[in-house]
């Protein structure tokens, strides 16, 4: 039976978090010398609200877990999308980087990690995709730290979208997205065992995942089910899961149709806010087009004319980054 853990936050996430562990059981208990590795969404080069996880909440679950393990990694991997930039520089802004220095805990930037590949079926296409032979490899325990946003491509993003990040390059990113259902779910697939701390402190309305507007929550959520925990997520911010093309496509490989048998520790409706709704701008539809077309997608970030054709959206539409 899956389990899900849901608890007020105060100023401190350290209660919340050591509360949603022993909640757990034995699916919450780490033991001296588990591998751990934790990936947060940090998807800006500085924090922003509802966009990124919260470097105190990562803080709270690194001080957490060494207190059962020394070996614990803290990674992401270069992000931007066609504007690349550093995970070094984000880990280093956010703080991140020298509070894990002060606890002992490696960061790691994934893009610059050996990968081996996985094969994903998509349609009729078999594609290989790289991904990082330390988290498919060297870690017992995955942990993702996702945050509760609506997303111009695909409609929200939570647990199961978090791991898009896994893929080390940018660039393949933006190569598959036609096929982000099935990718996304076969990266998932092929991480250890997971478990989920969404950081629930803020969430992401309107236009997200990178411009929108930040809403207070100030929930914190952990499940041993990464499937079930992105189900309760649209639930908390008033989404029909049932119209998000990716959830739809995993929860139909996993049988999953409902909550109906997750044990909760609280009862959500004390915890629901919402709904939450996206609403795109006519700037936002080149890169809808983009995600959902391959030819459109070599055409935008590939061809010689993605240059140019992002000049010319960026006299309209400000740029990300």
């Amino acid at each position: 039976m899956s389990r899900i853990f849901l608890a007020a936050l105060g100023e401190d996430y350290a209660p919340a978090i050591a509360g949603g562990f022993r909640w757990l059981g034995e699916a919450g208990a780490i033991k001296p010398g588990t591998r751990v590795a934790i990936k947060p969404n940090l998807t800006f080069p500085v924090y922003r609200e509802g966009v990124m996880t919260s470097p105190a909440a990562v803080m709270a679950l690194l001080e957490y877990l060494k207190k059962h393990t020394d070996r614990i990694t803290l990674c992401e991997a270069d992000s931007g999308g066609y504007n690349r930039f550093s995970m070094d520089e984000v880990f280093r802004a956010t703080g991140l980087a020298d509070f894990a220095k002060r606890l002992g805990v490696r960061v790691v930037n994934l893009s610059g990690e050996p990968s081996r590949p996985i094969e994903v079926k998509a349609g009729r296409r078999a594609l290989r995709i790289p991904l990082p032979s330390l988290l498919l490899d060297e870690t017992d325990l995955f942990i993702t730290m996702p945050v509760p946003k609506v997303h111009l491509n695909t409609g929200v993003s939570f647990g199961i979208k978090n791991q898009w990040g896994v893929i080390q390059e940018p660039a393949l990113r933006l190569k598959v997205h036609p096929w982000f259902n099935e990718v996304v779910y076969a990266v998932n697939k092929a991480m250890p065992r997971t478990l989920v701390v969404m950081d629930g402190r803020f969430g992401l309305n309107r236009s997200g995942p990178l411009l929108g507007d930040p809403v207070r929550l100030d929930w914190l959520m952990l499940s041993d089910s990464l499937f079930h925990a992105d189900l309760a997520a649209a639930g908390l911010i008033g989404v029909d899961w049932r119209r998000v093309p990716h959830l739809v496509y995993a929860m139909r490989r996993e049988g999953i149709t409902s909550l109906d048998g997750v044990e909760w520790s609280a009862p959500p409706e004390g915890f629901r806010r919402g709904p939450f709704h996206l609403r795109r701008k006519w700037t936002d539809y080149p890169g809808v087009v983009c995600f959902n077309s391959r030819f459109a997608a070599w055409l935008g970030y590939e061809s010689f004319l993605a240059r140019p054709l992002h000049w010319l959206l960026y006299r309209f539409r400000e740029p990300f980054y």
